[in-house]
C-alpha cells in the first residue's frame, strides 16, 4: 500500500466568542478555557495577556506597547482512512497571525504553537499506561509513537500543507519535570538563553518521531525555558516577529495551565528542574480545570482506540510497515 491518506484543514477564529467543535478534544488549552460560566471572561483575559507579552517583546518602534495584536486560528486537520469520506479528528494546531496597526498590515505568524492529538491520547493514556501496568520501571513498548509521527509528516509533507502554510510548524510546549535543564552561553535576542538537558524526555522522544528536534530557551522576562519544536533551523528559518508570536501566545497558556512553572515567583537559574508542586506561585485570574483534563485525556485515548485504531488497524499497520519519510 503506498497511497497516502486524504487529509482535510478546518479553521475557526480564537477570539472570545470561540466556542469549541464537536470534534475538538476538550482537554486542549484552548477548548478548556472557553467552557463554563467563565468562558467569555476567560477568552478576553488569555487574549489580553497574549497581546501584552507580544508587545512587550517587540518593543522596538512601539514606544506605547500597543502597536501589534495577534489572532489566532484553530486548524482542525481530519483524516479519511478509506477515501469514503468518512473522517477521523487528528491534528488541531493554532496558525498566528500578527497586526500591525502602525504600518496597517496583517503579517503571517507561525503555524503549530499548541499541539492536539487524540492518538497522542491513546499513545500515553491508553498504551504507555497499560504497557507499565503493575510494573517497577517505567518503559515504552517497542514501536511507541511510531504511527502518530508518521501521521503527522504526511501532513505536513502532503500538498495539503504546502498549499496552506508556508512554513514548516514549530510547536511550544513546557520543559519536562522529570529532567534537569542547564543555562548555556548562548542568547537569542527574542527566544532568550538556551538551556540544554543531559537526555531526552518521552515527550522529546516522542516528538521526534514526528520528525521534529527540540531546543529550550527561556525568552526575555519569561520565568522558565521553554522547549521548542522544529524541522529545519529555529534560529534562522523564523522571523523575530513569528518567534514572538509563538512566545506570546504559548507562554501566556503556559501561565495558566502550568503556574507553579511559568507563574512562579522566582526565574530559572543556572540550573533548573522544574516541579509542578512548586508551592511559590501565583495564580492567574482565569479559571482552568486540570483535574477535568486529566480524567478526560483517558476517556479521550479510549475513544480513539474504539473509533480509529481498532476499525483501522489491518490499514494503518500496513500503511505504517510501507511508509517513506
Amino acid at each position: 500500500m503506498n497511497q497516502e491518506f486524504a487529509f482535510s484543514i478546518r479553521s475557526i477564529r480564537f477570539d472570545e466568542n470561540y466556542r469549541p467543535a464537536d470534534s475538538t478534544r476538550l482537554t486542549t488549552n484552548f477548548a478548556n478555557l472557553a467552557r463554563g460560566e467563565s468562558r467569555q471572561q476567560n477568552l478576553r483575559n488569555t487574549l489580553a495577556m497574549i497581546n501584552n507579552r507580544f508587545n512587550n517583546l517587540a518593543h522596538w518602534d512601539n514606544p506605547a506597547g500597543d502597536r501589534y495584536a495577534l489572532e489566532l486560528d484553530i486548524v482542525s486537520v481530519d483524516i479519511d482512512i478509506e477515501g469514503n469520506g468518512s473522517t477521523f479528528p487528528t491534528i488541531e494546531i493554532l496558525k498566528t497571525t500578527i497586526v500591525d496597526h502602525k504600518e496597517n498590515k496583517r503579517i503571517d505568524g507561525i503555524v503549530g504553537n499548541n499541539f492536539s492529538s487524540y492518538v497522542r491520547d491513546y499513545d500515553f493514556s491508553v498504551v504507555l499506561m497499560e504497557h507499565n501496568k503493575n510494573k517497577n520501571g517505567f518503559s515504552a513498548p517497542e514501536g511507541f509513537g511510531d504511527l502518530h509521527g508518521k501521521l503527522f509528516q504526511s501532513f505536513v509533507n502532503s500538498r495539503l500543507y504546502q498549499e496552506n502554510f508556508n512554513k514548516s510548524p514549530v510547536i511550544c510546549l513546557s520543559v519536562s519535570s522529570s529532567k534537569v535543564y542547564h543555562r548555556t552561553g548562548n542568547q537569542h535576542p527574542v527566544l532568550g538563553f538556551e538551556y540544554q538537558q543531559n537526555e531526552f524526555s518521552p515527550t522529546d522522544a516522542y516528538f521526534a518521531k514526528m520528525g521534529l528536534k527540540v531546543r529550550y530557551f527561556m525568552p526575555p522576562n519569561s520565568l522558565a525555558p521553554f522547549a521548542f519544536y522544529f524541522r529545519g533551523d529555529l534560529l534562522n528559518d523564523y522571523t523575530s516577529l513569528e518567534l514572538i508570536s509563538t512566545i506570546s501566545t504559548m507562554e501566556t497558556f503556559q501561565k495558566i495551565y502550568r503556574p507553579e512553572i511559568y507563574n512562579s515567583n522566582s526565574a530559572a537559574g543556572m540550573r533548573y528542574q522544574p516541579s509542578l508542586k512548586n508551592p511559590d506561585h501565583s495564580v492567574t485570574q482565569i479559571v482552568y480545570d486540570r483535574e477535568e483534563r486529566s480524567r478526560l485525556a483517558v476517556e479521550q485515548g479510549r475513544f480513539t482506540e474504539e473509533s480509529f485504531i481498532k476499525p483501522y488497524k489491518a490499514i494503518l499497520d500496513q500503511w505504517a510497515a510501507n511508509y517513506a519519510r
